[in-house]
């Protein structure tokens, strides 16, 4: 394997490093620190795309490498560490919660990979970095809602992954942009940052899932009422 190649693929496994030195540090409860290197992961994941291209040295073995590297940093380390932090305390149904993200996150891959040349100009279902991020930002703000929201939010996150709700994919070329839904969105953002000192981190990656949804519910009501 020539350097050209090596590069790209080093930074993918780069991903799977820290995806990994998130679980360890789940494991020794330090969850703020857990959540920090999935977000590092994330932009390990960035680099290696970019530098593939600009080095012209895309691969089908980088496609995949990247995949598996993806379903440990943004899969399998922030259920468990959705688990380890609060699920655990649901017993059996946060135990399947924990395990049903990190599937909606192979299924979601799984799909990527074989809709590319399908699906342009968005992406079908919350990209995979984007829900891990939400739920390992989410768990480094410390707050263990009361009652079952923590266990349902965790679940809804994994639905949409593999869910059919279109999101931008910030390349100028997806469907309309509605105002209405960037307005809502951008007012409960701020008002997450005003009411959670600490929530620099989660509330981008909670903006962009929420504005998926809008969008598209407003994009369906648009299809309809010219029907």
């Amino acid at each position: 394997m020539s350097v050209r190649l090596i590069i790209p693929n080093a930074l993918t496994a780069v991903n799977l490093v820290f995806g990994m030195l998130a679980i360890m540090f789940t494991i020794q409860n330090d969850y703020w620190n857990a959540g920090l290197f999935v977000l590092i992961a994330m932009v390990a994941d960035g680099l290696d795309g970019r530098v593939a291209r600009a080095l012209n040295a895309g691969s089908e073995f980088g496609k995949e490498l990247d995949s598996l590297c993806d379903l440990v940093s943004f899969g399998v380390a922030p259920a468990i560490l959705a688990y380890v932090f609060y699920l655990k305390d649901f017993g059996t149904a946060g135990a399947i919660i924990a395990i049903g993200f990190a599937t909606c996150g192979a299924l979601r891959l799984a799909r990527f990979n074989v809709n590319t040349s399908v699906v342009k100009g968005y992406f079908m279902g919350l990209p995979i970095p984007a829900g891990g991020c939400v739920v390992a930002t989410f768990v480094m703000l410390g707050v263990k809602p009361s009652g079952w929201i923590f266990p349902v939010m965790v679940a809804i996150f994994a639905y949409l992954m593999v869910s059919t709700v279109h999101y931008p994919d910030f390349k100028g070329k997806g469907e309309p942009i509605h105002l209405l839904a960037v307005m809502i969105t951008a007012a409960l953002s701020l008002y997450l940052l005003f009411l959670l000192h600490n929530a620099f981190f989660f509330v981008p990656f909670f903006a962009y899932t929420l504005f998926g949804i809008l969008n598209s519910l407003f994009n369906l009501f648009s299809q309809r009422s010219k029907l």
